[in-house]
């Protein structure tokens, strides 16, 4: 079996020691094929290649991007293929990524740090805790689950809202029946949802209404979430406390926006799923999936298209 690759150099040729009983054939993310170039399973990048629907015309029967979102996969192109990604592989560093943004904002930190003589005397200050605080999870897949059980030991109160009926993976979350409900109880509200049509602008003016005054938003998922708009008056007016944004919309933002400027944001430039094994962690969900495809078994990761995820 034949596996065309355009993701090639050293992560290509992992594929090919990890499954030797395959053939690994990297391929160009532009301009024409060979014409003997033939493949039954395609590894590819989040957002396509620009040759993706000539790729999809050599036998292609299965695509993985290496990714864990497909927002941005030109989903339009595919003539009957199935489309896998490497879902929950980053949940490791996002859920590291939200502890941190959550201590950060109760330790008041970097902002607790002195390089003089405090004017309020030594011993004084007015740090908060995540013992005893309400963590609201919008979305309980990979990431959110990974999250949560990163919380947990810390004392919080985890409480989650998803799309479907489905239990909570992990003991001692609490369902929630809707998101108006779960922000307006949450003193942390993650975003780990995906961006699709239904959810785009998902925290809007009305939604920022209801949640907890005082709240910490942070979101891991996707900008197009939020509508940016909605949350600046919500910080304005100190109804946020803070926001601690990993993704934002537009990618890049452009010199001079807003969000760069504004004290109560932390803005990161998408690098949450930051680790030294990050690419490793997404390749190995592909190479399972691959051992799978061989032995006719489920694959994971598997994207509903009428959902979008």
């Amino acid at each position: 079996m034949r596996v065309l690759s355009q993701i090639r150099g050293a992560l290509a040729a992992q594929v090919a020691d990890a499954v030797p009983e395959v053939e690994v054939v990297p391929i160009p993310r532009d301009g024409d094929l060979a014409a003997e170039v033939e493949g039954e399973v395609l590894l590819t990048f989040p957002w396509g290649a620009p040759n993706l629907a000539e790729v999809l015309g050599r036998g292609v029967r299965w695509i993985h991007v290496l990714g864990t979102g497909i927002d941005a996969f030109p989903r339009h192109v595919l003539a009957g293929q199935r489309l896998t990604c490497s879902r929950g592989a980053s949940a490791i560093p996002i859920s590291e990524w939200v502890l941190a943004t959550m201590l950060a904002f109760e330790k008041q930190l970097p902002e607790a740090w002195i390089g003089a003589p405090p004017a309020s005397g030594w011993n004084r200050g007015a740090l908060g805790t995540l013992y005893g605080k309400t963590l609201g999870l919008v979305g309980l897949g990979g990431i959110g689950t990974a999250v949560a059980e990163r919380a947990q030991p810390f004392g919080m109160h985890v409480r989650a809202f998803r799309r479907t009926a489905t239990a909570s993976p992990l003991q001692g979350v609490t369902l929630v029946g809707s998101l108006p409900e779960l922000v307006a109880s949450s003193d942390h509200v993650v975003i780990a949802a995906p961006l699709t049509p239904a959810t785009h602008h998902l925290f809007s003016r009305d939604l920022f209404g209801v949640i907890k005054p005082g709240a910490h938003l942070v979101n891991v998922a996707r900008g197009g979430l939020v509508d940016h708009d909605a949350l600046r008056v919500a910080l304005d007016t100190e109804r946020i406390a803070r926001a601690s944004l990993d993704a934002v919309d537009p990618e890049p933002l452009p010199a001079g926006h807003w969000l760069y400027r504004h004290a109560r944001v932390r803005l990161s430039p998408h690098i949450s799923w930051s680790m030294p094994e990050a690419a490793d962690l997404l390749l190995d969900a592909f190479i399972d999936n691959l051992r799978r495809y061989m032995r006719g078994q489920p694959l994971t990761g598997v994207v509903d298209l009428s959902q979008g995820y």
